[in-house]
Parts: C-alpha cells; structure tokens; sequence
C-alpha cells in the first residue's frame, strides 16, 4: 500500500551542513567519539527496518485494528505487529539513546530523534507502544529511586519491557487537578491504588513481556487540585525476585476505545482494583515528575505528524507525476499522451509544496531542539546547559502545536491531490489523515500549547526567552542583511522578528487588565512564533543552498526553490494571524452562553 523511502539525503543535510552535529557533539565529552560516519550508519540500518519490516504493516495494522479478549482483558496487536517488535528489540533500536549504566548505547538524542521521524512515517500506531517507554524511561531515570531505577531501567532500556503513562479520567480530560483515583499506603511501603483511566495508549498488549504503567493518583488527606497528585509506579506483572515478571496485578483493560485513527494502536481504558504501585519522586508532586514523560511525548508527539507528513507528501508527489488528467493551461506538456500529469498543474503543486515545505521546516526546527536537549544534559558548561534548557522550554509546546497543525494541513493537502481516490482507503491516504488528526488533539490539545507557550513560556518570565531565541534571529539577519542573494528571506525574517516582539508587548499589556486576553491571543501567537522559527531556519537552509545551487547536485535547487516557496507562499498567513491575536477578547466573549 504506497510507497515510504526515509529521506536519508535531507535528514544528512540538516544533520550535518545546516547543525554541524559532529562539531558540536565534539564539545560533549559523552558524545566525544559519534561522527558523521556513525550517525549515517545508523540513520542507513534504520532506514531499512523502518521501510522494510514497519511500513509494510500499517495499512494492514489499521485496517485490523487491536482486538480485547472480555474474559482475560487481554490485548491482541494486529498481524505482524508483535514479530516486527521482536526484530526492534533484537536489533538494539530501543536502547539507542540511553544510559550506558542501564544498558543502553549511549548514543546523542538528536540521532535517535532522526530515527522517530522514520518509524512514524513507517507506522505511526506501531511506533506509539516503544515511543512511550523511553518517556518512562526519561522519567524514572530522573525521578526514580534506586531500586526502581535498578529494577525497572534495564527491562525498558532493553525493550523487554515497555511503558505507560495513565493520567486522564473520563470526567476531567486536561484538567488533572480534578482526577479521583486513589493510593493507600501499605506496611510495607506500597500503594494499593484503586481507580479508572481512559485514553492510555498502548495500555495492553501482548508485545512485550510486561508493561510498566505510570499512573498518577492521590494519597489520603491529599490536597485539591494539582497540588494533591502523586506519582506510582505500577507493573502489570509484579516482579519476583529474579526479576521475571511474577504475580498479574489488578490493572486490566476494560475496553479498547473506538477511535477515528491509529487504529493499530491499543487506546485502552484501564481499571485499577488495588493495583500495587511504588511511589515516584515525592508525594504531592507526581505532577512535577510527570512532567518529563510529558515533555518527551510532545516532542514524540510532534514528531509523529513530521513522520505522517513527509510519507503523505511521497506518496502525493508519485501519483502526481503519473496521474494524468487535463491539460496544462499554458499548453501541452506531454503531447503523446491524451493528458499531462497532474503535476504541471499550478495548484497540484501548491499542495505538494505546502506538504514539502512543512516537512523540511519540522525536520530542521526538531533537529535543532534535538540537539539542544543533548546540550542540556551533556554539555560540560553550566550556562550552555542552562541556555539549552531554557529554549527546549520555549520551543516543546511549539514542536507539539504547530507541527501537528501543519501535519494536519499537509495531509489533508496530500490526499486533496489523488482527487477522489484519495477518499478512498486503497490509497492509503486517508488513513494519514486519520492518524494525524489525534496528534492536534492528545499529550495537551494545541489551545493547551499555546497557553503554555504564551502565558507560562513568554509572559511568566517577561519575555525573557523569548528574547534570547529572538537574538539568534537578529544576529543572523544582521549577519547576513548586505547580502543581496539573501534579501528574499532576510527582509520578510526581520520584519516578523520585530512584530513577535510589538505582539508579545501589546498582549502582555492587555493580559494585565484582562487574563481573557491570553487566552484569546494564544493559540494565533503560537502560528505566528512558529513561523519565525520556520522561517530562520528555512533562511539559513537558502543560505546553503545558494552557495551549492551551482555544484550540480539539484538537492540544492530543490532546497532554495522550497524555501522561496515558503517565504511566498505559507509566511504571509503570519499577517492574518497577528490581526487575529491582537483582535482581543471582546468578540469572543461578549455573546452569553445562552444565546449560542
């Protein structure tokens, strides 16, 4: 069913001659010794697993869906799914960027995010049950204790395990503050936890020998709210002392839910009927420990709608050039067949360009905040790692919000191009519209981003790293603003660069009279910032490009014709958007709820 070839050439580019990753991983001691060599080594070998072994399963995966035993709760995965995560395991893929200490390879995040993008180009369903370990993994690693690092660490660095993490209850959706599941202490220091989570994917299912859910809960005498919630560790086997897994705990699935995508993958609804559990992090503060698994999976989340957005746009460029319907309106193009491809067709390729430019953008903006989180955890100077860490804050809600928004876009645009067939599921079209319509939606919808980004990110500390991402922009147009090859992307890179700054004032101006006004600014804010962050790195790829446009290597004439498309084409929608953040509340709130 279609067609997916990793983009090896452009995920290199960006790697090497737009973030010189070798250079910098130099300046981490940890990293010292990964080069060029080994990075295309392993983007090669995963290349390969991800088109060969996980593609060929996501038509059949979704068209089969995940199926519950009612007597055992037991989840089956569709067809293939359980032999091709035999072959990840075996391979080493799960352990790629972990700790040495636990078992893993030790090898820089921006390699292993390089190799998210391919598996959920490959099979977004499948890719979700590994893609949640290593955000368990990131939080136990941080917050775990020793024993559970000990225990636990291993099996999911490995990938004999995998991992959960079970936060919603179907009355309180995004506000967690308002969850009801309950932790009792027992004399010997576990936690009996008793409650029912929904929306928890890959919850159950047979590919791995034990699952590790995360669950958050409250202790007794708990405070309300947020600052109530703790954080339990709760296996579905209890270990034994060996390590195997032993007794069944009572976490079970009560049902799978019925979603509109990712049908391969086991959304489940989970019942705790005094599950043992251990306590993560301190109690009253599970929130907090939370946060790290959450952070990775909206960055992973983000890279889920890259991954759906370069597969659509392969897909929607082969049927254009060998569909053909009509002529070109300014004559023939293929006068020996009875019509030319679709592809001559101005606005066949808008959309085709639409899908290529907001891949490219994504790859490079998430390769970069890639290789900041290396920064943050590696780097030997203190002030680096804390730069690093302050724009990985800055830029995960825009990671989560405005990729998966602009995967939304790009895959609609995609299937718009096969017309009628793309309607259909033979095509395997729709199928990529479906999966990637959820991403806008789980790990906070994108109005929780963009609340997050504009009044926690920017406004919380005046702008302040905003400011500094902001002076990596200037520097680089002041840099490069007497060339003029680079005026095209530099003048309109500038003049936004100025309006974030004038928005940003006037909205934190308005929020002080007004919190409504946050809330109604927030979500066009993001898309505006979100092209500023698109539109310095797509300046810098035409920087490269123009000085290679002559090499004979058509890469780069590619390169610069997408990124003028992007600066003609898809940055001017910054101007609408900027009058709608600035049009205020008033309009939103002035009609009673009565009268909608």
């Amino acid at each position: 069913m279609g067609q997916y070839t990793a983009p090896l050439r452009d995920i290199q580019f960006v790697l090497h001659e737009l973030l010189h990753v070798e250079d910098e991983l130099k300046q981490m001691p940890k990293h010292a010794e990964v080069d060029a060599d080994i990075i295309n080594q392993v983007l090669e070998e995963g290349a390969k697993f991800t088109s060969g072994i996980l593609f060929p399963l996501n038509h059949s995966g979704d068209r089969e869906g995940c199926h519950r035993d009612n007597t055992t709760h037991e989840v089956t995965t569709p067809k293939g799914f359980k032999e091709a995560y035999k072959q990840y395991v075996e391979a080493g893929w799960p352990s790629l960027s972990c700790d040495p200490e636990y078992g893993g390879q030790g090898l820089p995040f921006v390699l292993n995010n390089s190799f998210l993008e391919m598996m959920n180009s490959a099979n977004q369903a499948w890719s979700m049950y590994p893609g949640l370990s290593h955000g368990a993994y990131e939080c136990l690693h941080e917050h775990g204790t020793a024993e559970q690092k000990g225990l636990y660490l291993p099996k999911l660095v490995s990938g004999e395990w995998t991992g959960t993490m079970c936060l919603t209850e179907a009355h309180c959706g995004t506000d967690l503050g308002m969850l009801r599941s309950k932790a009792e202490p027992q004399a010997d220091g576990t936690y009996k936890i008793t409650g029912s989570k929904i929306f928890i994917s890959a919850g159950e299912h047979d590919m791995s020998a034990n699952i590790i859910h995360l669950v958050l809960a409250r202790l007794p005498g708990a405070p309300e709210g947020s600052k109530g919630i703790s954080l339990f560790l709760v296996p579905k086997f209890l270990p034994n002392a060996d390590g195997t897994p032993g007794a069944r705990n009572p976490i079970t699935c009560g049902a799978i839910e019925e979603k509109m995508g990712i049908h391969g993958n086991s959304t489940c609804q989970m019942n705790l009927d005094g599950a043992i559990g251990t306590l993560i992090g301190e109690p009253n503060k599970g929130l907090n420990a939370m946060f790290v698994f959450m952070n990775a999976a909206r960055i992973g989340v983000g890279m889920q709608s890259l991954g759906l957005t370069e597969v659509a746009y392969q897909n929607a460029l082969a049927y254009a050039k060998d569909r053909i319907q009509m002529r070109s309106l300014s004559g023939p193009k293929a006068p020996d067949k009875p019509a030319d491809p679709i592809i001559v067709h101005p606005d066949v390729r808008r959309m085709l360009l639409t899908a290529k430019a907001y891949a490219e953008g994504a790859r490079a903006f998430a390769s970069y905040v890639a290789l900041q989180i290396d920064k943050e955890f590696a780097h030997p100077d203190e002030e680096v790692r804390k730069d690093a860490a302050d724009e990985v804050a800055l830029l995960t809600p825009i990671i989560k919000a405005f990729i998966t928004d602009n995967g939304w876009i790009a895959t609609s645009e995609a299937m718009q191009v096969f017309g009628g067939h793309g309607f259909i599921a033979e095509s395997g079209m729709e199928q990529y519209v479906r999966d990637a319509r959820i991403n806008m939606i789980y790990e906070g919808t994108n109005t929780v981003q963009s609340l997050d980004l504009l009044g926690r990110k920017v406004l919380m500390d005046n702008g302040a790293k905003l400011r500094k991402f902001g002076a990596k922009v200037q520097a680089f147009v002041e840099e490069n603003g007497s060339d003029e090859a680079m005026s095209e992307f530099i003048t309109p890179l500038g003049d936004l660069g100025d309006k974030v700054t004038k928005l940003t004032m006037e909205i934190g101006m308005k929020a002080f009279q007004n919190p409504d006004e946050v809330g109604a600014a927030a979500v066009p804010y993001l898309r505006v910032v979100g092209h500023l962050v698109y539109a310095y790195f797509f300046a810098q790829m035409a920087k490269i490009a123009l000085a290679k446009q002559d090499s004979g290597d058509t890469f780069y004439k590619a390169k610069l014709a997408t990124a003028r498309f992007y600066f003609a084409r898809l940055l001017p929608e910054t101007a609408m958007l900027i009058r709608q953040a600035r049009s205020g509340s008033a309009s939103l709130m002035a009609l009673d709820a009565d009268l909608f």
